[in-house]
């Protein structure tokens, strides 16, 4: 997956020397642009947190006990800029035109599942890609009171950062040299990222499926 990823952006760095040549630095200035700026949406939250634990352990050039509260810092700081977005720019973003730097699609679908689930979908949508960035603009559209973002924005960033990142260091503690397979790890990783909406879309589509009409019914043609 970490091949794949470098062979579709070539001028990009592999997850292996974000971590290892942007250090903290580099690493919290990701995850704030992941969950505070709409451009954001590309970026490999997930896999990248992971690999930072990962390597943590591996190499310890990183400590776990400053890399959790840093970029927990950050995902409560990028949802926050979020929010102010979406409570500034307003309903007017729906009709924002897509770009590559802007997709509206993103945009809506994050809004259906707001519509559905409410606040806490700022906590679930820290784990999931896409959705995370578009979350807390939703949210601010919605113009949710702060106080009861800010709740959720903990809890989610905490939950998102503290898991990712223990979840590398006890892989990379538990099996010697998994770092040198690192691109196994971030395609499991990246599986169980998406693995919630292809659930999602596999409902949707049984459901259009159950709701068509049999060939020869009351409103197929005579």
């Amino acid at each position: 997956m970490e091949h794949l990823f470098t062979a579709i952006l070539p001028q990009l760095p592999t997850l292996r020397e974000i971590v290892t040549w942007g250090g903290y630095a580099g690493l919290f200035v990701i995850v704030f642009s992941e969950t505070g700026l709409l451009i954001g949406f590309f970026l490999p939250g997930d896999s990248l947190l992971v690999t930072a634990g990962l390597y943590a352990f591996a190499s310890g050039e990183l400590d776990p006990a400053i890399l959790i509260p840093l970029l927990f810092v950050a995902a409560v700081c990028g949802n926050g800029t979020g929010y102010l977005i979406g409570l500034r720019a307003g309903h007017a973003l729906y009709n924002r035109p897509q770009s590559r730097w802007f997709r509206r699609d993103h945009l809506l679908k994050t809004k259906e599942f707001y519509e559905k689930y409410g606040g806490f979908t700022i906590v679930m949508a820290q784990f999931m890609p896409f959705v995370r960035t578009f979350a807390p603009v939703v949210a601010g559209v919605a113009e949710m009171k702060y106080r009861r973002f800010a709740l959720f924005n903990v809890i989610g960033a905490a939950g998102w950062i503290t898991s990712m990142i223990l979840l590398g260091y006890f892989l990379g503690k538990s099996i010697p040299g998994i770092e040198n397979k690192i691109e196994y790890v971030i395609a499991v990783v990246v599986f169980l990222s998406v693995l919630p909406m292809l659930l999602k879309y596999l409902k949707h589509k049984m459901h259009q499926k159950g709701e068509s009409p049999a060939p020869g019914g009351p409103h197929s043609g005579s």
